[in-house]
Order: structure tokens, then C-alpha cells, then sequence
């Protein structure tokens, strides 16, 4: 590097100043530091023991888990570490879904996953765009109101909650035994609102203004632009609504009392005395594919920061 004058950069100077570069991207160890041979082998060991204890502590349950669907029962019991000592058992898998009818929830939680899901979206979504992008004069007392439910214990909430779904207003019909009696509560999310609320907040103003002077209404603005700009809050808004549906249990305890009608959730625990080890820890591991369908589908909308940021900005 050459200065003003025709001479050299100095080294220190040089160094001084890809390191003012560096700077938003600097860490806890600066660029320097990282290559010092001590600091660089120490941090890549601290890196790998780390991962090792990542790798253990969050993959090993789901291993062990595929591991024991497919062992007997005996070998589970004496050697639950040891690796096949007796064989594979695939037919752990064919009795559960089929014998057992694992079939019939895993069928009806893909239900309520998707209405609950339905539910969270559409409400999020409209109520998020009523008050961030139409901004009524009312909007900061309901948004008030909004944040007010969320300081309220859900426990609290399930004696009238329930007494309204087994007499609805207007409908004049028991919805219990119904998978609306999930999907209906499900969409009083006020966390959901509040999170699509604060990503449309952060999108450019003058985007709507140019729609809006091209003629657009609050529908086509909605549905052409809002929505098409949101995919990073509607994808993470989607994993927590499908997480928090297949994994609920009171609340589809209390008003799926049908056994034909309850997810895998609520069945489980109840088949665990009637069928054998060996077959139930194989329904177990049937009922966690789409949580992890759904992480390696939407893994990207975690670890890359703008997902997130957008979100939570402001």
C-alpha cells in the first residue's frame, strides 16, 4: 500500500487499518488475535468440544430414540446403549402404525396442525396489517389490549375458555369433539400478532405509497404486497404454530374426548400400558418426523440472522 507521499505504508499502520475495516464484523477475538497459533488451536478445540457436547446433548435423544424403535424389547430393557445386540426389528414400526393404529392420530395431528396453523396465519397476518400498515384511530388502544393478554397465565384461561367452546355465542352447538374446538383457540395468538405486527412495522413506507397511488386497495395491497414481502415472519410464524399444535396436550385432552379424533399427543399416553415397549418407543419415533421435517425444511430461517431480525427489530 502506497501513501499520498509516494512511500510505503508502514505494517503497523496497515494493520491499524484493515483492523477499522474489520470492525462491525469483529468478535470476542479480534483478527489478529484468531491468528496468534495459541489462540487459534485453543479455539478450535473449545470449537469442537462444543459441537461434540451440541451433538450429544441435542441429537442423542433422537438417535437412541431411532435406535430403540427398531430393537426388541429385551435388548432395550438389559443394554439400552449397546447397538443392536440382538438384531433389528422392523416390524416395531409396521405394528405400531398399523396395529396399534398410530395411523388414525398421526393422520388427525397433521389436522390440527394445519387448522391450528391456518388459524395463526390468518389472524396474524390481518391483525398485524390492520394495525401496522392501515393504522385505524383506535389501533394503539387494541394493540395495548393486544399486549395486555399476554401478561395473562394460559392456565387461567381454560375454565372459560372451555365453557365457551362447549356453548359457543351464536352458534347455539357444542363444538366439543370437533378439531374447530382446537384450530378457533388456536388463532388468539396475541404473541403471533405482536411478532408479523413488528416485521411489517420495519417494511419501506414507500412501498405502500407507490401501490396506493397506482391504485391499490387494502386487499390488493395486502395480498400483492405486504404478503409477498413477508415470507422470513411467515415461515417462522409457521414452524411455531405446527411446533406448538403437534406437541399440545391438555387442551386437546379436554375437548377431543373421541379416541378417533385425538392427535398423537394425547393417544400416547394413554397406549403406553396397553402396548409393548418396543412398539410404543417406535410410535414415539413415528410421531417426531415432521417436527424434524419441518427443522431441516425451515433450518435456514433460524440460523441466518436476517430471518429473525426483521422480526424482532425495533
Amino acid at each position: 500500500m502506497i501513501e499520498e507521499g509516494g512511500a510505503p505504508e508502514p505494517p503497523r499502520r496497515r494493520r491499524r487499518r484493515r483492523a477499522s475495516e474489520n470492525a462491525g464484523d469483529r468478535g470476542i477475538l479480534s483478527v489478529f488475535d484468531g491468528r496468534r497459533p495459541g489462540v487459534k488451536w485453543s479455539t478450535r478445540v473449545i470449537h469442537a468440544v462444543l459441537l461434540v457436547v451440541l451433538i450429544v446433548v441435542g441429537l442423542g435423544p433422537l438417535l437412541w430414540l431411532a435406535k430403540s424403535a427398531i430393537t426388541p424389547t429385551v435388548d432395550t430393557l438389559r443394554t439400552p446403549m449397546a447397538l443392536f445386540p440382538h438384531g433389528v426389528d422392523w416390524a416395531n414400526l409396521s405394528t405400531a402404525w398399523s396395529t396399534v393404529h398410530i395411523d388414525v392420530q398421526f393422520v388427525n395431528t397433521i389436522w390440527v396442525a394445519a387448522g391450528s396453523w391456518a388459524a395463526q396465519i390468518i389472524v396474524a397476518t390481518t391483525a398485524g396489517y390492520a394495525l401496522s400498515v392501515l393504522r385505524p384511530a383506535y389501533g394503539k388502544v387494541l394493540y395495548g389490549l393486544i399486549l395486555t393478554t399476554l401478561f395473562v397465565p394460559s392456565v387461567v384461561l381454560l375454565v372459560p375458555l372451555y365453557l365457551t367452546i362447549l356453548n359457543p355465542p351464536l352458534l347455539g352447538q357444542s363444538l366439543i369433539n370437533t378439531f374447530w374446538a382446537v384450530w378457533l383457540p388456536a388463532g388468539a395468538s396475541a404473541f403471533n400478532v405482536v411478532l408479523v405486527k413488528r416485521f411489517f412495522d420495519n417494511l419501506p413506507r414507500e412501498v405502500f405509497e407507490a401501490a396506493r397511488t397506482d391504485g391499490a386497495g387494502p386487499f390488493r395491497l395486502f395480498w400483492s404486497i405486504v404478503l409477498p414481502m413477508s415470507k422470513p415472519i411467515l415461515g417462522v410464524v409457521s414452524v411455531f404454530a405446527i411446533i406448538a399444535a403437534w406437541k399440545d396436550y391438555l387442551w386437546p385432552l379436554l375437548v377431543l374426548r373421541d379416541p378417533a379424533l385425538q392427535p398423537l399427543s394425547v393417544r400416547l399416553p394413554t397406549l403406553q400400558a396397553a402396548i409393548q415397549l418396543d412398539v410404543y418407543l417406535a410410535a414415539l419415533a413415528i410421531s417426531t418426523l415432521i417436527p424434524i421435517a419441518l427443522f431441516l425444511v425451515f433450518q435456514g430461517l433460524f440460523l441466518r440472522s436476517a430471518g429473525l431480525g426483521g422480526a424482532v427489530k425495533g
